[in-house]
């Protein structure tokens, strides 16, 4: 096959591939699957990945650089190999590697970018995504072929994980078609991208945090030394078991205690138009001492009227570093960026793939029963 056969002819536009290009790319085994893909493994501008048969405990992370592979860089560092066809706890505090049933082989205008999927960040499981000979995690370069391995770290939760879990997510883009702050603006005034009339664009669309709350409730930090999750298992755990809920305070303001992971959202109300995806940037040192957002990407549709949304919230998945940090009511914690995609997909995030996330407000995730 050539390499034009995961795009519709004569297409050549910049930007994420959608479900469409996708599944040609399967088709054409550009993208190698380890048995069947799910039903619901393709998403509207994303590929879910799934976990390998062994996870092997590693001494430390580490990238493979530009002469390695990754099974030759783990040998020296693998302290022991765990069977995941039956399911297998991983401990908090620990690095695992799991190579991936998905294997790529990339056309060369073709490159990869990968992410947590939603609910992985909401757990605080810190995953990363690496490609043999890579310099840099969560990032595959135009024309790569060979496998995939994630790299899994818990880090409050201890997990149940199985061959077939899926913690993180692929897309595939051609050449650059991330909006500048000018196209964007205009967006924004075509689209609405967030409910704010003038917003801050410098970089990407401001992304500020809500501590005024709704029925008095701003957000959860998590509680420590807590029963297992199983990632599969959908509303299977009590939230009080795993969470403190923290009230609205009369200054609207919340210290954040270091290397505490917390759960909040934003002020505003987000819409991703049909033909663009977003990522929120996931930290600017310029704004504070913490980290806001492990799984950024949001999927076209995403809040919009177009898959039958009102505007979303935006889900802060925060961790402080080495100091308190105070957070104050409307603080900017992230930016929003836009890019294009190649083309509408055919089925947009929310109701026309039954998404968990659609029309929220502040959030756990997927494992955590309601009220």
């Amino acid at each position: 096959m050539g390499e034009e056969s995961a795009i519709n002819p004569g297409d050549r536009a910049p930007g994420i591939l959608p479900a469409e290009a996708i599944r040609r790319m399967v088709a054409n085994r550009q993208i190698i699957a380890g048995g069947d893909l799910a039903a619901d493994q393709i998403q509207p501008a994303s590929l879910d990945l799934r976990l390998g048969r062994t996870a092997y405990r590693v001494r430390a992370s580490f990238l493979p650089g530009r002469r390695h592979t990754v099974q030759e860089r783990l040998k020296p560092l693998m302290m022991h190999r765990i069977d995941l066809t039956g399911g297998a706890v991983l401990e908090t505090g620990c690095v695992y590697i799991v190579p991936l049933l998905e294997e790529l082989r990339l056309p060369g205008h073709i490159a990869a970018d990968a992410n947590p999927k939603s609910s992985t960040g909401r757990l605080d499981v810190f995953t990363r995504v690496i490609a043999d000979n890579s310099r840099a995690f969560d990032k595959v370069e135009a024309g790569y072929h060979g496998p995939l391995y994630i790299e899994i770290s818990p880090r409050t939760f201890p997990v149940l994980v199985r061959t077939g879990s899926r913690l993180s997510q692929i897309r595939f883009r051609r050449g650059h078609a991330v909006l500048d702050d000018a196209a964007t603006r205009r967006l924004h005034l075509a689209e609405r991208l967030v409910d704010t009339d003038e917003p801050d664009i410098s970089g990407g669309i401001a992304v500020s945090v809500d501590l005024a709350g709704q029925g008095g409730l701003v957000g959860y930090r998590a509680k420590r030394h807590t029963a297992v999750v199983d990632i599969d298992r959908r509303e299977a755990c009590d939230v009080a078991e795993f969470w403190d809920l923290i009230e609205a305070r009369p200054g609207r303001t919340l210290i954040l205690d270091p290397d505490e992971f917390y759960i909040l959202a934003s002020k505003e109300a987000v819409h991703v138009p049909p033909a663009f995806a977003a990522e929120m940037v996931p930290f600017d040192p310029l704004v504070g001492e913490f980290r806001v957002h492990y799984a950024g990407f949001f999927d076209p549709g995403f809040g919009h009227a177009a898959a039958g949304g009102h505007g979303a919230r935006a889900v802060l998945e925060v961790r402080s570093r080495e100091v308190p940090f105070i957070l104050e009511d409307g603080q900017i914690v992230g930016r929003l960026v836009y890019e294009r995609l190649t083309e509408r997909p055919a089925s947009l995030y929310g109701t026309d793939i039954g998404s968990h996330y659609q029309a929220q407000g502040l959030k756990l995730s997927k494992h955590f029963r309601a009220g």
